[in-house]
């Protein structure tokens, strides 16, 4: 098994555990802790894929650097990828199926506990059915090519930015249900991230269609 596989498996056990913890009401602290680390292995799951395929000729730092720019490292890491999808063409789809099983889990134990109206799981369900299916099928999920589609999905400022609010929005939520913190914030914070997922999800609807020109 690939350690970046591993690492979605992972990272999708850690939040039915975390689920479950919510559910008992269990310390917010430690649950929130558990948030951030399974938002974290997300990001790590690339570089351990990068990292194997390179067999360990990349190193962490070489891959940020990537991901900031350098153009040198950069073109290097992008020619990794291109051996990974030839040897593990599944892995991108599974970290996809890994996100959605992740941010599914959130969604729904907190619609479960009337945290959340269900409209807010069904926009978000409805939003990514639909958008990963197109974008499976113009095969353009990994690599953005439109301006558009570069700076509200694939970017680093892009990936970054839904990932703090995702952490905020899910971590506020457990203090809320867990601590009697107050609605409204909560409530701001998942409208930020429903607006945010949706935004990516035009981008992606427009980079889909592009690909066909």
């Amino acid at each position: 098994m690939r350690s970046a596989d591993a690492a979605t498996y992972v990272r999708t056990a850690m939040a039915l555990v975390v689920v479950y913890l919510v559910l008992i009401k269990f310390v917010p602290a430690v649950i929130i802790f558990l948030i951030a680390l399974v938002i974290a292995l997300d990001g790590l799951d690339g570089y351990m894929a990068v990292y194997e395929e390179s067999d360990g000729k990349i190193s962490f730092i070489q891959y940020l650097s990537a991901a900031m720019g350098d153009r040198s490292m950069k073109e290097k890491v992008s020619s990794v990828k291109q051996s990974i999808k030839k040897h593990a063409p599944h892995g991108a789809r599974m970290d996809v199926a890994g996100d959605r099983v992740v941010e599914y889990s959130f969604w729904i134990v907190f619609t479960y506990l009337h945290v959340l109206p269900i409209y807010v799981l069904l926009i978000v369900i409805i939003r990514h059915s639909f958008v990963d299916a197109l974008m499976a099928s113009k095969g353009t999920s990994s690599k953005m090519k439109t301006s558009i589609g570069k700076a509200m999905y694939s970017s680093n400022i892009a990936r970054g930015g839904i990932n703090v609010v995702k952490f905020l929005a899910f971590s506020y939520l457990v203090l809320m249900y867990i601590a009697g913190y107050p609605a409204i914030i909560g409530y701001v914070l998942v409208g930020i991230l429903v607006a945010y997922i949706l935004a990516r999800g035009v981008a992606e609807v427009y980079e889909s269609m592009k690909s066909n020109d």
